[in-house]
């Protein structure tokens, strides 16, 4: 996996490419209106395919950090099941779409299902959304899972990492625009947001793996 280190995403230099494309056609044969309509999705495309660089605070080593820029909706506690915690955070088309690495790790499995992209409103999202379900590993066998879900987008999610990739924390991975992601955190876990925090991804401090005996194999 590359980092892109470019102002803009590779995945979006074809659409702003073509939009510069379409506005030159445009703009030589006088077609005012819809060389503005040109213009408008060249900046669109520019703004949502941005490609920040982001600094990397110290955190210690069982730190994570959140893997999108979003605003956390809702956080779950369970009892008696493989993981403590159900963080949700919501991105929309103003955050950033990169997503980055939460901590240093290895990509134990990758799972992606192609589904609808209804709005995250509708009944029918969470069971029939396209999604792509990833499981971070450390070395001290923390375990995070992580669930990407699209809403209303006219990109789907693209991964670049691969199964069994040793990843580090704040790397770029993937890219989502306008979705909704699931963190499953394990008991050893302590949350360091609350519902309605602003994330920036590999910024945010999400929490910490405690020395607690896990649970998880």
């Amino acid at each position: 996996m590359k980092n892109n280190l470019l102002p803009i995403a590779k995945q979006g230099w074809g659409y702003t490419l073509g939009a510069i494309l379409f506005f030159i056609i445009f703009a030589i044969l006088d077609l005012g209106f819809l060389q503005f309509l040109a213009f408008i999705a060249t900046a669109f495309f520019v703004f949502v395919f941005r490609n920040p660089e982001r600094e990397h605070p110290y955190y210690q080593e069982n730190s994570v950090v959140s893997p999108v820029d979003g605003v956390v909706s809702s956080i779950d506690e369970f009892k008696n099941d493989e993981y403590a915690y159900r963080l949700e955070i919501n991105s929309t088309y103003l955050n950033v779409s990169q997503l980055r690495v939460p901590f240093s790790s290895t990509l134990h499995s990758i799972e992606k299902q192609n589904g609808a992209r209804l709005s995250r409103f509708s009944s029918l999202s969470k069971s029939i959304n396209e999604n792509t379900e990833l499981t971070f590993i450390d070395k001290n066998s923390n375990r995070l899972k992580i669930i990407h879900r699209l809403k209303q987008s006219f990109m789907g999610i693209d991964i670049k990492a691969l199964k069994s990739q040793k990843l580090y924390q704040g790397s770029r991975y993937g890219l989502m625009i306008n979705g909704v992601t699931t963190l499953y955190l394990p008991k050893n876990f302590r949350l360091n947001v609350n519902v309605g925090s602003e994330l920036v991804a590999s910024e945010t401090l999400v929490g910490y793996f405690t020395k607690e005996d896990k649970t998880t194999k």
